[in-house]
């Protein structure tokens, strides 16, 4: 079976909450002891879902993997904001948002959909000259973000009991799910930060297909007679 894997496979994997895409990757090269690995398409670590893992041969298809459509489900916490737009660092600037109506609510997406421009977080993985935003962020440095245009396809608000607002997203790669909610809440005018993302689709292929690291594990293992 590692012989399979090195000439080249794609796994689809249910990432668990707090781990880092890198670790995904360092856990499966481990279990397969297999070097050329990689992944297509980062998820922050307070995001679940699916994440794609190519093996031998398959490395070469992550870019076209990583340009395929997303969708994403989760929770949208209004009345406050964070630094890096969702709970890896405290809410603060609090704001009672119980003025927002769900006929607001559902209002406020429309300006989101279809093709946008929106600024990256400043905590973010993208690079400038080389050095990711978020090294830079915390050295206190002052950096002029640049807006990408980004296609939102789908911006379904699925559940409102506030101050928490439930969606499903369809989008383009290189958008942020978390800068769309910092903006959502800024067009509410009580502010919003991510409390809960999960990845169901990349392209063609489902959340509901990929296993559990542990799973993965287990379907390694030799089979008894």
């Amino acid at each position: 079976m590692q012989e399979q894997y090195a000439e080249g496979k794609l796994i689809l994997i249910d990432k668990p909450l707090h781990w880092t895409s890198f670790d995904m990757v360092s856990k499966v090269r481990s279990l397969l002891k297999i070097r050329k690995i990689g992944h297509a398409g980062t998820l922050d670590p307070l995001a679940t879902g699916l994440l794609i893992i190519c093996s031998g041969k398959f490395t070469k298809k992550i870019n076209e993997y990583m340009a395929d459509e997303k969708e994403y489900t989760g929770d949208i916490t209004l009345g406050a904001v964070t630094a890096t737009y969702d709970l890896e660092s405290q809410p603060e600037q609090f704001k009672d948002p119980s003025f927002v109506t769900n006929e607001m609510i559902y209002a406020a997406v429309a300006p989101f959909i279809g093709d946008i421009e929106q600024l990256p977080p400043m905590y973010s993985a993208l690079k400038i000259a080389g050095e990711p935003l978020y090294k830079l962020a915390r050295r206190g440095e002052e950096i002029e973000l640049k807006a990408r245009k980004v296609t939102i396809g789908l911006f379904e608000i699925t559940n409102i009991d506030l101050p928490v607002v439930s969606f499903r997203i369809v989008c383009s790669t290189g958008t942020y799910i978390r800068s769309l909610a910092n903006d959502y809440g800024r067009l509410l005018g009580c502010g919003a930060y991510l409390s809960k993302l999960r990845r169901t689709r990349i392209g063609e292929f489902l959340v509901e297909n990929a296993e559990t690291i542990e799973q993965f594990a287990e379907s390694l293992q030799p089979k008894a007679n």
